[in-house]
């Protein structure tokens, strides 16, 4: 029989249990004091199913499924180690986030040699472009691309240029070119000095921009205490004390310590739906 890599490895986490809420939050809590690889590996081994799951619902943008799960079990490594119990979000919740982020990176960075897609509205086309054609032909349609643009809420411009990139063939740099002084010349020899490239700079500093903006909209839906907090725990870059914020409202620190979780939790949920290409972008 020929052998399955993919089928090899889904029979072999099988082998790892999965973990009890309870049993989770005990073992993270412990790997947080001690650091010991060996509570990792289990909070990692028994969460290997999720990486299958999510990686299987981008096989379409991706043949190879199982460099999908191998980036998403860096992903998962990753939310592993930067994982709060005390927060009060579940390790798989936290994890998918982190899952996702790095099989997306993966995918938009090796779908073609080039990049092809570095902004929202390019990655978006990315994953839906094909996808919303195909529908509209199985309906009898023929799909246009100001029909498209409609549709996935993009300018038109940028589902032919999405159309133009997705159909033209990658280029060698070791192609010849030309001859210079004798020699051939490639068009590795044209490009220029290394450094960090503009449109990363722009991608990084659009990202900035966009999470500083949803804070602060974030910060006007707050009031009383919940606000305070917020703006003199969270974003303040010399933060209060517990109890500094307790004794101006005549509160046990405990409770301030509370409140801000409160906080914490309802902003990653606010940012998950505003952000989420975004944070799926920026691991």
């Amino acid at each position: 029989m020929r052998y399955d890599p993919l089928n090899a490895f889904i029979q072999e986490i099988k082998r790892y249990p999965l973990l009890k809420p309870d049993e989770e939050r005990q073992l993270a809590e412990e790997y947080v004091e001690t650091q010991d690889p060996a509570l990792a590996a289990r909070l990692v081994t028994s969460n290997l199913r999720l990486v299958v799951k999510i990686a299987f619902e981008y096989r379409r943008a991706y043949r190879n499924i199982m460099d999908l799960i191998q980036e998403g079990n860096v992903g998962l490594m990753h939310a592993v180690k930067k994982f709060d119990p005390t927060q009060g979000v579940k390790l798989s919740s936290y994890s998918a986030w982190w899952i996702r982020a790095y099989i997306l990176r993966y995918v938009l960075s090796n779908w073609r040699m080039v990049k092809i897609g570095t902004t929202q509205a390019q990655r978006k086309l990315f994953f839906n472009l094909n996808k919303e054609r195909q529908r509209l032909e199985a309906m009898g349609i023929e799909p246009t691309s100001k029909m498209l643009a409609q549709n996935l809420q993009v300018k038109e411009r940028e589902v032919i240029e999405m159309e133009q990139r997705m159909g033209a063939d990658d280029l060698s740099l070791n192609a010849e070119i030309g001859n210079a002084d004798g020699r051939a010349l490639t068009r590795q020899d044209t490009l220029p000095a290394p450094g960090v490239l503009a449109d990363e700079q722009l991608d990084r500093a659009l990202f900035d921009d966009e999470l500083r903006f949803q804070l602060e909209r974030f910060g006007q839906s707050l009031e009383g205490k919940e606000a305070l907090i917020f703006r003199q725990r969270l974003l303040s870059e010399t933060p209060r004390t517990l109890q500094e914020i307790g004794d101006d409202f005549s509160i046990s620190r405990e409770r301030v310590r509370q409140i801000e979780k409160k906080v914490l939790i309802r902003l990653r949920s606010y940012l998950e739906v505003e952000m989420n290409e975004y944070f799926s972008a920026h691991p």
